[in-house]
């Protein structure tokens, strides 16, 4: 009997113990069907919220950007495998991923709409903008699409070809409208440049201060200079091309200040708002702070390493949307190169820092300026290089006297603007080594006019072009050709005295040659105060050929010589005083040196010429006078 009683306890004992287990997995089983339930459970206003919530006010789009973060955490939540095999969470999956599929392709209807509208809209307005130099700016539909940037970085995950989609949509679109506002933009700024309209405060033949949309730099009167650093020093005067080219640099200022901003805020904003270089697989997280985005406003920039290490999907789409930018700006330069070649030279200073600048932003922009630098230092060189060909191949009349050859006055006219464009460039290198170039050919076809022309002097031509050629030099101040200002002065000076010297010649021919005679016996052995006792040398034979140069005689061959000098030299030099100075300084040391044969080879005879250094000195004085 307590055997059995024993046993009915026992079995009493394992059905408790069952009924435990059994109470226990029923309590895990509806624990675990509540986590499953709850995760697999979408709010009512968030299935609301995707399926008709409206996507163009503020509160709408923040509802669905919440509404469809909620239902991405489901899409992205861990299952156990065997779960997937109910028919209840399959089901739910699929809701989900309809859910899904359904609010991409409303979003995606929605923004293309929006990126098509905006295109057409803003290029319906372009036309407001063709009475000033400027480029529309896009700050305010990159404002109204901002607030979509959360759900953009949804769709991208959850549906990467309607990504794509929009993607190449709104590629397409502003592509449209950005070439037809770059294209207008540079027809305009051509039009002005032509002078045909009066928008940047400029007249044709004004000869006032210039003013391009405050761009920096007054005409200074009177053909000076300005001494700011922080602009191309202004040059002014009566020459129209001059003030042509002061206009074009104001304009080209303007166009280059201009298309930057456009392209950083449009480079800044598509990184923004197609979160180009952000891994579709991270979190999605929501920055109020850098949703707002006023008119006139810059977008806060990416990270530098974003900034300096563009991928190429951010490059594709910026070459996608300025497709002409480039090539407007190509014809541009060209066209103001055709219209002045001087412009070369405001366009290399100008490119060079904007070049310089682009490295700290997008690379876009930069690149294409880096571009044109090249496209326009070769225009530089072929600039140079043309006034080169013209400096050999310069003709000079041989039917009247030479003068200062028109080169060399050219080489004045263009180093003053030169050194007014190039002031505190880092472009000063290039002007340097034209200058070099110039300066050679310069010198060297002097010297050819010189030795070709048989009207003037081969002395004159050279002491006149290199004196003014010195005193160019001497006033810019150009440190870089110092030696061949020193070479200027040193040719000016040595043709000067050859000129002189040729000129004066032997002007006391007879006591020339008596004083030669003197020393060739001297030469030959006989001293110097024993000459005197040679029939040939004697006191009574120097004295007849002293008299045959009286005073008079004298002043009369000066006046000669001064009316000669005067017809060979050119008025415009004014060195006409120079040259007879030295003719003066050259008889006196004739002069001088006559007296000192008589005094070493007739000591105590008490000869002397029929005049004296004063009298000399007063004979070139009323010459000069006179004249």
């Amino acid at each position: 009997m307590l055997a059995g009683v024993k046993t009915h306890m026992e079995q009493m004992q394992q059905k408790d113990s069952l009924v435990k287990v059994q109470n226990k997995n029923r309590n895990k089983l509806a624990e675990e069907l509540g986590n499953i339930v709850n995760q697999l459970d979408l709010p009512h206003k968030d299935v609301k919220a995707l399926l008709s919530d409206d996507l163009s006010s503020p509160t709408g789009i923040d509802v669905c950007s919440e509404a469809a973060e909620h239902l991405q955490d489901k899409l992205d939540m861990q299952l156990h495998p065997s779960l997937h095999k109910m028919t209840a969470v399959t089901e739910q999956l699929n809701l989900f991923e309809k859910l899904s599929t359904g609010f991409a392709k409303r979003l995606s209807a929605h923004l293309n709409g929006l990126f098509v509208h905006q295109g057409n809209e803003m290029g319906e307005t372009l036309g407001r903008h063709s009475t000033e130099l400027s480029l529309p700016k896009h700050y305010s539909s990159h404002r109204d699409l901002l607030p979509y940037t959360d759900l953009m970085l949804w769709l991208k995950k959850a549906s990467p070809p309607s990504f794509t989609q929009l993607f190449k949509v709104y590629s397409t679109a502003l592509s449209k409208l950005y070439d037809r506002e770059i294209k207008d933009f540079f027809e305009r700024a051509r039009i002005q440049m032509q002078g045909k309209d009066k928008r940047l405060g400029y007249h044709k033949d004004s000869r006032d201060k210039l003013s391009v949309g405050g761009s920096s730099g007054d005409v200074q009167k009177g053909g000076k200079f300005s001494s700011r650093a922080s602009s191309l020093q202004d040059v002014t005067g009566s020459d129209p091309d001059l003030n042509e080219r002061l206009k074009f640099d104001k304009i080209f200022q303007r166009v280059l200040c201009e298309l930057e901003p456009v392209v950083q805020a449009e480079y800044e904003f598509i990184v923004k708002f197609f979160h180009l270089g952000v891994d579709s697989s991270s979190p999605i997280q929501v920055d109020p702070k850098q949703s707002d985005f006023t008119d006139g406003m810059r977008l806060t920039r990416p990270k530098k390493q974003t900034e300096k290490k563009m991928n190429e999907e951010v490059r594709h789409m910026m070459a996608e949307l300025f497709q002409n930018m480039e090539g407007e700006l190509s014809a541009f330069i060209a066209f103001a190169e055709k219209t002045d070649s001087f412009n070369c030279m405001y366009m290399l200073v100008r490119i060079g820092p904007k070049v310089a600048q682009g490295k700290e932003t997008s690379q876009f922009l930069p690149v294409v300026l880096a571009n044109k630098l090249v496209q326009v230092k070769r225009m530089f060189d072929k600039f140079i290089q043309t006034q080169i060909r013209m400096i050999e191949e310069t003709k000079v009349s041989k039917k009247s006297k030479c003068g200062i050859i028109s080169f060399v006055y050219k080489f004045e006219e263009f180093a003053e603007q030169a050194e007014g464009i190039f002031k505190g460039s880092d472009r000063r290198g290039d002007l340097d080594k034209a200058y070099t170039k110039l300066i050679q050919a310069i010198y060297e076809s002097v010297e050819r006019v010189s030795m070709e022309h048989n009207k003037t002097p081969r002395d004159v031509i050279m002491f006149e072009n290199f004196h003014h050629l010195s005193a160019i030099l001497q006033r810019l101040k150009i440190s870089h050709l110092d030696s061949e200002k020193k070479e200027a002065k040193q040719k000016y000076q040595e043709h000067l005295q050859s000129y002189v010297t040729t000129s004066l010649g032997r002007p006391l021919e007879k006591l020339s040659n008596f004083f030669e005679g003197i020393e060739a016996r001297v030469a030959q052995g006989v001293k110097e105060e024993e000459v005197g006792y040679q029939l040939a040398f004697s006191k009574q034979e120097l004295r007849k050929v002293i008299k045959e140069y009286p005073g008079k005689e004298v002043k009369k061959g000066l006046e000669h010589l001064y009316r000669k000098i005067e017809k060979t030299l050119c008025e415009e030099e004014n060195l006409l005083q120079v040259v007879w100075h030295s003719t003066q300084d050259e008889f006196i040391r004739q002069y001088k040196y006559f007296e000192a044969i008589i005094e070493r080879c007739y000591p105590g005879a008490h000869i002397t010429l029929e005049f004296t250094i004063d009298d000399v000195l007063q004979y070139f004085s009323d010459i000069a006078f006179s004249h």
